[in-house]
This record gives C-alpha cells, sequence and structure tokens, in this order.
C-alpha cells in the first residue's frame, strides 16, 4: 500500500513544473497496531478528521480533486472538516502524542487551521523541506485510535487535479 502512494507521490512530482523535491516527516507516536496510508492522486482539497470525545485522533480522510480517499483509522461520531481554497494547501501538522495521537492541527499557507483532538501529552510540528512543497500523503498506525503519524510533502503543480476542474 505505502508502494502504491509512493508511485503515486513520483507521478504528482512528475506534473510539477519545478521537478520532484519530496521530503518525509518520520512517524510519531508509539506506532502500535495496523498500518495505515491516506493517499489518493492530485492535490488534497479537504480533509476530515475524526475524535473521540473529549480524547485522541480515531481517523483521517482526504479529498484529492473531488474523491474522498478511504478512511485511515476509524470514523467515531461527526468529522471535523476543513474545505481548501483554490490555490491552498497544507504547509504544517502539528500536534500532542502519548501513546495516542491526542490532537493535531493541520495549517494551510493562507493561516487557516483545522483543530481536532485534545492538547495532552508531547509536542510535535512537522513541515516541509522545501519552501513550495505542501502535504501530499500521511502514513503510521492504529490500534483503536491512532499511534502514529507520519507526513509526505512534495512540490505539485498548482494546477494539477484542483477543485476547479483541471
Amino acid at each position: 500500500m505505502l508502494f502504491v502512494a509512493f508511485l503515486a507521490l513520483l507521478a504528482v512530482c512528475a506534473a510539477s513544473e519545478v521537478g520532484p523535491q519530496y521530503s518525509f516527516s518520520p512517524p510519531l507516536g508509539s506506532g502500535s497496531g495496523s498500518p495505515y496510508t491516506v493517499t489518493g492522486e492530485g492535490r488534497i482539497t479537504a480533509i476530515r478528521v475524526w475524535e473521540s470525545y473529549n480524547s485522541n485522533i480515531r481517523g483521517f480522510q482526504f479529498r484529492y480533486g473531488f474523491v474522498w480517499s478511504p478512511v485511515g483509522g476509524y470514523t467515531y461520531g461527526t468529522a471535523k472538516e476543513i474545505e481548501l481554497y483554490e490555490g491552498e494547501a497544507i504547509v504544517q501538522v502539528s500536534g500532542k502524542y502519548r501513546h495516542y495521537l491526542e490532537s493535531v492541527v493541520f495549517t494551510t499557507n493562507q493561516g487557516r487551521s483545522l483543530y481536532a483532538g485534545q492538547p495532552y501529552g508531547h509536542s510535535f510540528n512537522m513541515y516541509p523541506e522545501h519552501r513550495d512543497a505542501e502535504l501530499v500523503f500521511i502514513s503510521g498506525r492504529v490500534h483503536g485510535a491512532i499511534t502514529s503519524i507520519g507526513t509526505h510533502w512534495a512540490v505539485v503543480n498548482p494546477s494539477f487535479n484542483s477543485t476547479a476542474g483541471h
């Protein structure tokens, strides 16, 4: 599954005018349980996060263009969601973790954020190595709730699979 995600990432980077520039923020958290990958084709255009009431992060889902990815982890109650504007991208993922991922914040290049979970545990802050890169997919492990998260960043052609129907 991660290999397929990597091939999709290479296709996105190949469509970039800048060329393939990729970086990876290694997973943080206890890392127990089964692996998950949340990936798709093109740019991320929306994010959903499920959290336990007053507790940890249960699952993630990204929309690429107009297509929602499978859920990484589990759905639980009502998801918190952010829809990105045309040209907007995720440029930072931060939060807190203990055994489980306790909170997560997705921040965009336009200063908007999606907050989920409760701020308990060790802090983390993930961002791309390349100035023009954005979040393209996440991976990690899940055991009842998310036990680890790693982020994958790349420079993406802005018109590739955008919400404007390109």
